[in-house]
């Protein structure tokens, strides 16, 4: 397996322009950066037809989401519900914008990035409160904003990934609206980081053991809570029950055999996974679109899957 070229031109980069890792700054400053280097690489020039930014209610306080219209959009849509990654301590709703008009467009699906509250501010489980109120609201109000209430899919990368596993077990074991989908775009599932694609790729590739440990140190509040099943969907209980995921991993990502376990647990216990292998990938490439093409050949195969879960 060898490193895509458009990827390792990524990394090649960062290290020429001398950018210190996400790590080795304060929270604060991680989150000013993430804003400005996210933007740099991403998909560009994505017209929408409509985008509007509000605030919704949640137990800590209002959540703020942006709702997507696709381009030539005359009629409801189904929903997808986007949870931006970013290590549950930095990223926002600006750093996946082109993200979340391609998808829209391409759906053609209403979609709502949830802008969840994150650490250090606002440890675990703030980040799961804000999200499956995000989703409550999304059922009982987006029929307002043109999106079908029946038909409402979860989905993010990373972090976002993670969160959209945790709001499906919620909705599972809670019996509240259950999303018909679930796209979980190189998820994190479990905190111990043991696996043997955590010491493979520990260094080098963007995601590094210090950046992990920097992310875990500011989102969960002491060690008992990496065991918590809301922090590590993959210690849940059981993953029966559960909508049909899409589980698509990257070949020189740390998260890969995490997420690999989620979706094979899906499968032993009743659910329905797909898993999908970008081999020459890194963690974060789906957000790099303006450089790396097989971002959009992700992208494009989450559409098609949401379309077929929406056509059921």
């Amino acid at each position: 397996m060898a490193l895509d070229p458009q990827a390792k031109w990524v990394l090649d980069i960062s290290e020429e322009k001398g950018l210190p890792s996400l790590d080795e700054l304060t929270p604060a400053e991680s989150k000013a950066a993430y804003e400005e280097r996210a933007l740099t690489l991403t998909f560009k020039d994505v017209d929408i037809g409509k985008s509007v930014d509000i605030d919704i209610p949640g137990p800590l306080g209002d959540i703020p989401i942006r709702i997507y219209h696709p381009v030539g959009m005359t009629s409801p849509l189904p929903v997808l519900v986007y949870y931006h990654g970013g290590g549950w301590v930095v990223g926002s709703r600006n750093t996946h914008d082109s993200l979340c008009r391609l998808i829209a467009n391409s759906g053609p699906f209403v979609v709502v990035s949830v802008d969840y509250r994150m650490g250090p501010e606002h440890p675990f489980p703030a980040a799961v409160q804000d999200s499956i109120a995000a989703l409550d609201w999304i059922v009982e109000n987006i029929a307002d904003h043109n999106g079908i209430p029946d038909k409402i899919a979860v989905g993010g990368d990373s972090a976002g990934g993670n969160l959209s596993a945790v709001v499906s077990l919620i909705a599972r074991d809670e019996k509240s609206y259950l999303p018909k989908f679930q796209w979980l775009i190189y998820p994190a599932t479990q905190m111990e980081m043991t696996t043997p694609s955590h010491e493979k790729f520990s260094e080098g590739y963007f995601l590094t053991r210090p950046l992990m440990e920097f992310f875990q140190s500011h989102y969960l509040k002491n060690e008992s809570d990496r065991k918590d099943w809301r922090a590590s969907p993959l210690l849940a209980e059981s993953l029966a029950g559960l909508p049909p995921a899409l589980v698509q991993t990257a070949g020189f990502d740390p998260l890969q055999d995490e997420a690999i376990a989620y979706a094979e647990r899906m499968n032993k216990e009743g659910s329905e996974a797909k898993h999908t292998h970008y081999e020459g990938m890194i963690h974060g490439f789906l957000n790099l679109g303006g450089v790396i093409d097989k971002a959009t050949d992700c992208v494009n195969e989450g559409v098609v899957a949401l379309r077929e879960a929406f056509s059921k």
